[in-house]
């Protein structure tokens, strides 16, 4: 049975559809891409599986189990960190380490906290706040946050697009060695289909939208560890790219729903500015067109 499954998950906001027909299947232990366009509905999806969102239509369950809202065997990293800037990064990691795990004693919490602080390479820095931190190492105290609460699945929203391209490839380096080490079910969504090509075990691309759905799912069958300058010139490499890129290029062109809306337009007639002003400087005031009134008027 799959740890994840998403059966004909839809989602619309506003009469607008975003997500259509979505159906996804995870194994326990998997790490999977799904790349998409900016706008194409990655964030619902993740938030979806997350339980931030109720899908209109469809279900989205765990080990069986309906997802009706968010908890703790889902793990998120956004991208723009999200930690409480008054505390530091200790705190920020025991924080949902307290939340997840009232009942163990302090001795626990705090190894807890500690060894996924080293995890992630930032023990010189465990007493420093987020603004006394670059983005890249906020991000690693998000995914150190993350795994400290021992989710069943980790899901990564895009969690390196804030970051400049060297800091990049070192955090999609220290993902890969994370997830060796504790060997999580990993979701990633991201605008980039070499790095889920780099990371993942399968990338699925997700059509342009609106009403987007997700398209085939391809095999990463590129040995690990993965070499960064290496997998450049990996046949498989190349011909994943070829086909992932030109999924999504086409999907661009495909037919589109047709939302029709109504548009009510408010009740308010302009300003007249060929009107003279008034004594006191100013003009008539802007009037609503149920306030305007015929009368008629005698005068002796």
């Amino acid at each position: 049975m799959s740890l994840l499954e998403l059966s004909k998950v839809s989602k619309a906001f506003n009469g607008s559809p975003v997500l259509c027909d979505v159906d996804l299947c995870i194994a326990r232990g998997e790490f999977v891409a799904i790349v998409g366009f900016s706008g194409a509905g990655k964030t619902t999806l993740i938030s979806l599986i997350a339980g931030l969102l109720r899908p209109d239509s469809g279900e989205v369950r765990l080990e069986g189990r309906p997802v009706t809202g968010p908890g703790p065997d889902r793990g998120i990293v956004f991208q723009n960190y999200s930690l409480l800037p008054w505390l530091t990064v200790y705190e920020n990691i025991a924080l949902a380490v307290d939340q997840v795990n009232p009942a163990w004693d302090a001795t626990r919490r705090r190894e807890q906290v500690e060894r996924h602080i080293a995890m992630v390479n930032l023990t010189p820095a465990r007493d420093k706040k987020p603004s006394e931190l670059s983005g890249g190492m906020r991000q690693r105290v998000s995914v150190a946050r993350a795994l400290a609460m021992d989710p069943q699945i980790l899901l990564l929203d895009e969690p390196l697009g804030a970051l400049d391209a060297l800091t990049r490839a070192t955090l999609q380096d220290e993902i890969s060695r994370i997830r060796e080490e504790t060997h999580k079910t990993v979701v990633l969504i991201t605008n980039d289909p070499d790095e889920g090509i780099y990371l993942a075990d399968r990338i699925i691309p997700l059509t342009a939208g609106p009403g987007a759905t997700l398209g085939p799912s391809f095999t990463i069958d590129i040995p690990r560890p993965r070499n960064r300058k290496e997998i450049n010139h990996d046949p498989h490499f190349k011909q994943l790219r070829r086909d992932v890129t030109e999924f999504l290029l086409a999907s661009r062109h495909r037919p589109h729903a047709t939302v029709t809306r109504k548009l009510v337009l408010p009740d308010i007639e302009p300003e007249d500015l060929n009107l003279p002003r008034s004594p006191q400087g100013g003009r008539r005031l802007p009037r609503r067109s149920h306030e305007i009134r015929e009368e008629k008027v005698e005068i002796e």
